[in-house]
């Protein structure tokens, strides 16, 4: 994979100067072989250093309390929430770290997202270990990283110059695919929300429509790949 690099939003700050000790970096990893693959790699260099692992966001934080790394490395999907949606607490525990995704798959809207909460890039686990290591250590050098594929359409979408998926929908069509999301049928979807069988099964079309899902499970894995749910 390809990386390149988005201005940060602060283009005032000056170049990291040279460092005289290693990258301090927080894994944050619940799959083992994945998490031992990773830390092999980036210790083969002597100018990064794994501190701290956690297969958790509750033991991220703790890690984070403990070692306040310079960069906390994180996946996106972790037993008990969503990596993007911690990048603002992990940056609030650790000012002064920076946050890098990695991601199964990627999209252009979990990418913005992780823009948009100060994160410094988004990384998949599919990209070579030396290109993880790339992308590592130019994002502790101050720079934003995001694979070539997304890159277009972060920009795009950050400038507003390109439509979000799921801009179009309503706020009833918004709680209708957080409730497709949790597993409701569309009877349970009517019930919660209060209306009619009929009135419940329209929002649900008019949900799949304005996702271009042929299903419900197709609507719902769309939202998730594109960071319109957890």
């Amino acid at each position: 994979m390809i990386t390149h690099t988005v201005p940060s939003k602060d283009a005032s700050m000056p170049s990291s100067p040279p460092r005289s000790r290693p990258v301090r970096i927080l894994l944050v990893e619940d799959h083992d072989m994945v998490a031992e693959a990773i830390c092999l790699a980036l210790e083969r260099s002597p100018a990064l250093e794994i501190v701290g692992r956690a297969a958790s966001l509750a033991s991220a934080r703790v890690e984070a309390r403990r070692y306040e790394p310079d960069l906390v490395l994180m996946d996106r999907r972790l037993p008990d929430g969503d990596g993007v949606s911690a990048i603002a607490e992990m940056k609030a525990l650790v000012p002064d770290a920076r946050v890098l995704i990695l991601a199964g798959e990627g999209s252009a809207s979990v990418a913005v997202r992780v823009a948009e909460a100060g994160g410094a890039g988004l990384i998949l686990k599919a990209s070579g270990l030396s290109e993880l290591e790339d992308a590592v250590r130019r994002v502790a050098a101050g720079e934003v990283v995001f694979s070539q594929d997304l890159l277009g359409d972060v920009l795009g979408r950050l400038t507003g110059r390109a439509p979000r998926p799921g801009a179009k929908l309503t706020p009833r069509e918004r709680e209708t695919l957080d409730l497709l999301g949790d597993g409701l049928t569309t009877a349970d979807i009517s019930g919660r929300l209060g209306v009619a069988l009929n009135t419940g099964r329209n929002h649900v079309q008019r949900v799949l429509e304005k996702l271009g899902a042929r299903s419900q499970l197709e609507a719902v894995t769309i939202a998730r790949r594109e960071g319109l749910l957890p």
